[in-house]
């Protein structure tokens, strides 16, 4: 049963603006929360294009949205590729690029992968150290741990999990892998845990919890593929078009407001000058200058939704 909570699903589909012919991507399939909506409110010529790397989402999606079958396409594919793969579609094109509506990404670890104890992404679950979000590829948890070296480990724990003891933590691997693998979830948060001081032990929640995070976008090169698929994004869509995103912790977040602000010029004029001579011109407009944030109601329904966040722009 692939049951999944989704985040702010309501204000992210609305950001897009959904038009019942035009063409939607939600670049994060998941528990197809956000495209079981979109699909919902399109029309007969409308179209959805879901990704997903994960062959349980992917199984899931095609039993809940089979009312909405012909209209719906889904891509097994990292949204990296994003590009690539709607360029095998029938779809309108401007120049090299294809065209759409909107486009969606949810950023969060679909509720099932954190909860089902054989994917490894738990540190309260007994599991192989893997978190693959695409069970096909090659690097895990595990290779990491065990064979990266000192300094390489301690700076994903600090990049990624903002972690302030990841030198610290580094050096507790080093130390317990010399004495043999590191194989499992469990090994891994008590080697965390004693990488750190008893005093900070006691607050933040559980001890492991950004180096587990920054392991898993490691495992997944989360940020690489987001700035990539931004990129990409910002070409495929057409004038008039959206792009909603929901992120989960500030990395994802300060990528995602930085990206739109390179988009967002502005004229460097002075103030008298009677025209703009310095020509230049913003792609995108901030649909909202501050994030959408769950509403209280959704924090007490999803515990999990409460550092997510929602920035919208469109293209000019």
């Amino acid at each position: 049963m692939f049951h999944h909570i989704t985040v702010l699903k309501e204000e992210a589909v609305e950001g897009l603006n959904i038009h019942p012919d035009g063409i939607y991507v939600d670049c994060t399939l998941g528990g197809a929360g956000h495209s079981e909506t979109i699909a919902s409110r399109l029309g007969g010529q409308g179209r959805l294009i879901a990704f997903d790397q994960d062959d349980t989402a992917l199984a899931n999606a095609k039993t809940r949205l089979a009312p909405y079958a012909e209209r719906v396409t889904l891509v097994r594919s990292n949204f990296r590729y994003i590009r690539q793969e709607l360029l095998k579609l029938d779809l309108p094109r401007s120049g090299e690029n294809p065209q759409v509506n909107g486009i969606l990404f949810d950023l969060g670890v679909s509720s099932p992968q954190l909860d089902e104890a054989e994917r490894g992404f738990s540190y309260n679950q007994e599991a192989d150290l893997d978190m693959r979000m695409d069970q096909t590829s090659s690097l895990t948890a595990k290779e990491i741990v065990n064979e990266w070296s000192e300094a390489e480990i301690a700076k994903i724990l600090f990049e990624y999990g903002e972690e302030k003891f990841s030198r610290r933590i580094a050096a507790q691997i080093l130390s317990h892998r010399a004495k043999g693998t590191i194989e499992t979830t469990s090994q891994l948060a008590e080697i965390v845990k004693e990488g750190i001081p008893a005093a900070a032990r006691r607050t933040g929640g559980h001890p492991a919890k950004r180096s587990f995070q920054a392991l898993r976008i490691a495992v997944n090169d989360e940020l690489g593929a987001f700035e990539e698929a931004l990129e990409q994004a910002v070409d495929c869509l057409a004038p008039g078009g959206r792009i909603s995103v929901i992120t989960f912790h500030s990395l994802e977040d300060r990528i995602c407001k930085q990206f739109f602000a390179k988009f967002v010029e502005k004229c460097t004029c002075p103030p008298d000058f009677p025209i703009c001579v310095c020509q230049k011109k913003s792609i995108l407009r901030l649909v909202q200058r501050k994030p959408i944030l769950p509403s209280k109601q959704e924090l007490e329904l999803n515990p999990r939704s409460r550092s997510a966040k929602l920035r919208i722009a469109e293209k000019l």
